[in-house]
């Protein structure tokens, strides 16, 4: 073992270790967190990571970088198993198998409105309305959305604008909306539509045909042939759905997550197949960090316990993977209200489901592979190209604007062979004179790292190996003036010059010395400067184009005559938004308490 190892000395700690459930940290001499994990017994647990006998590779080399050991104890297994979940998410320990976290997923939500509305959503679900799903993404929950509105005809449209029509509008015209706005439809017909989309996205296909059938066959005995001629698109557009959409559940109406796993090459990928109402609604691929080399033993139940805890779970789970974790069976249930169960020992339908699950789950792993080959060669050559054997972590920075109107910079970052999404920044540049590039890049650069100049053994993890800039020498000057304000000089510096016409692949490197070098427009280092560089400029592009429109219409309101704090706000209230209001006509702009015809057509001209 290494002299970390000699130099601590676990005995004292476990000496005084209970035997009471609870979670533990290692940290390592510079006081990362190495890894955090749970236990029945605190005292058992954490000694066996000292046994001299039966520890893995894996083991022993973690043990060979502990420092210091943290615990807390808690009252119970499940408790722990929450503690040690959150503690995994916010300090993602370097020997912790580790998923990235979406957040949300995306659902299909009927509103609680008398006449109520069809829409995609994400985020925390509201008693007030009904959902469906959770969906793997967001194309699926659209593409049902789109075939809901086919066949039953469900408003879509924002409340704001549904509230201030005075006539159909396209949708209507092309047979997707019944146009409740306007009182094309009865309120008990439109519940009719309800109560079988409801119907449908549970899974309940034979009720609703039964359903449309006897209606159209009442309407042609009483010969309101429009009316049965309706409800005959109806059907046949149910049954395109039931063709085309989704693979149906032959047996009773099923809400289950099938998962499987697949390894190659010291890769893994979790594939997470969704069935709801007896639909297979589509499949999600992940590819979880510091899993090589652990069995599909280990790493589900870590998928388990950081997907399903901050999330809602069916009351069925599939697994290709044998599972014993009762502690964790019984959380999941008591946070979903319901019972669920795990079943590994699949056959018939589910093991159907779960072969496709492991099919796609491989297929998914073998192009992440080829995709990776492709970075590892990119990066390869970048390291060779400036000489930076070690080079991992890379940080690229753009300002955008348009003619100095609201200035902002991007931050987006590249680590282990991939643009890492959660670690992007954006930040508003404020106090500087329009337009000045300069001064914009001195601010940004400088709110970036003065923390990490501050706190340099905290920050150590997200110290990039290497800073592109977005620029010429000019803008390469100030980041090499900030850095060395800063005391990080030693962070290597490169500016990304737009070539010969700003045409791609004609770029040019600016190195610190003033030398300035051009790359072969087929060479893969330069590919992976392209890629970054373009990345960044996207990021800053799209905040940019938001700030400046939320800034032009708010703007655009305070420079009209007559509307003061109460007509903005009585404004923004009826419409919903900025954005509603620039969209409404004169018309439904009058329609506002304190609004005139002619202060509505002032603001229409304004806005338009």
């Amino acid at each position: 073992m290494s002299s970390a190892t000699r130099e601590f000395d676990p005995q004292p700690i476990l000496a005084s270790l209970p035997l009471l459930p609870g979670v533990y940290r290692f940290f390592d001499a510079k006081g990362e967190v190495l890894y955090v994990g749970k236990a029945n017994q605190l005292k058992k647990r954490v000694a066996s990571y000292f046994q001299k006998t039966n520890v893995s590779p894996r083991i022993r080399l973690m043990v060979s970088h502990i420092a210091r050991i943290e615990t807390t104890a808690t009252r119970s297994e499940s408790e722990a198993l929450l503690l040690e979940n959150n503690l995994i998410k916010s300090l993602r320990p370097r020997y912790n198998i580790l998923f990235r976290d979406d957040k949300s997923y995306p659902y299909i939500v009927l509103t609680g409105h008398r006449f109520p509305r069809l829409t995609y959503f994400r985020g925390t679900p509201n008693r007030q309305h009904q959902y469906f799903g959770p969906y793997p993404n967001a194309y699926a929950a659209k593409e049902s959305i789109q075939l809901l509105q086919k066949i039953f005809r469900i408003r879509t449209c924002e409340d704001s604008v549904f509230n201030n029509r005075t006539r159909p509008c396209l949708l209507h015209q092309i047979h997707r909306c019944t146009a409740p706005c306007v009182k094309l439809i009865t309120s008990e017909d439109y519940q009719a539509d309800i109560r079988n989309t409801v119907l449908l996205l549970q899974g309940r296909h034979q009720e609703i045909e039964q359903t449309l059938r006897a209606a159209m066959e009442n309407a042609a005995e009483k010969q309101y042939y429009e009316q049965a001629a309706v409800l005959r698109d109806q059907l046949r557009a149910l049954h395109t759905v039931q063709q085309k959409q989704f693979i149906e559940s032959t047996g009773k109406t099923t809400d289950a997550d099938i998962i499987a796993l697949a390894q190659q090459e010291g890769l893994v990928c979790v594939n997470l197949a969704m069935v709801r109402g007896g639909r297979h609604l589509g499949d999600k691929s992940f590819f979880p960090e510091h899993a090589e080399g652990l069995s599909a033993d280990e790493i589900v139940p870590a998928f388990i316990a950081q997907h399903y805890l901050s999330r809602s779970v069916p009351p069925l789970l599939v697994l290709g993977a044998t599972y014993g974790n009762k502690t964790l069976v019984q959380l999941l249930g008591d946070q979903a209200g319901h019972a669920v169960k795990i079943s590994h020992a699949a056959s018939g339908e589910r093991r159907q489901w779960l072969e496709m699950a492991q099919h796609n789950a491989l297929l998914a792993l073998q192009q992440r592979v080829m995709q990776q080959g492709g970075q590892n060669l990119r990066l390869d050559k970048l390291r060779e190209f400036l000489d930076m054997p070690d080079l991992q972590r890379i940080e690229c920075f753009d300002i955008s604007h348009t003619m100095g109107e609201a200035t902002q910079a991007s931050c987006v970052v590249y680590e282990n062979m991939d643009m890492r999404n959660s670690h992007y920044r954006r930040y508003n540049i404020t106090g500087i004179k329009p337009g000045d590039d300069y001064a914009a890049m001195r601010q940004v650069l400088t709110r970036r790292y003065q923390k990490m100049a501050e706190d340099g053994a905290k920050q150590e993890a997200s110290r990039p190996d290497l800073i592109l800039i977005d620029g010429g020498l000019g803008q390469l000057h100030i980041a090499m003036e900030v850095m060395q304000e800063l005391g990080l000089n030693d962070i290597a510096l490169v500016g990304v010059a737009k070539g010969e016409d700003r045409k791609a692949g004609m770029e040019q490197l600016i190195f610190p010395n003033g030398t300035a070098k051009q790359l072969r427009s087929d060479d893969p280092a330069l590919h992976l400067i392209q890629q970054i560089r373009d990345e960044a400029h996207r990021f800053a592009i799209t905040g940019h184009r938001a700030k400046r429109n939320k800034a032009r219409t708010a703007s655009s309101l305070e420079e009209i005559s007559g509307i003061g704090d109460k007509r903005r706000r009585s404004l923004l209230t009826h419409f919903g938004g900025l954005r509603e209001v620039a969209q409404a006509s004169v018309e439904q702009l009058s329609q506002v308490d304190g609004i005139s015809k002619s202060l509505a057509e002032a603001i229409y001209r304004q806005l338009h």
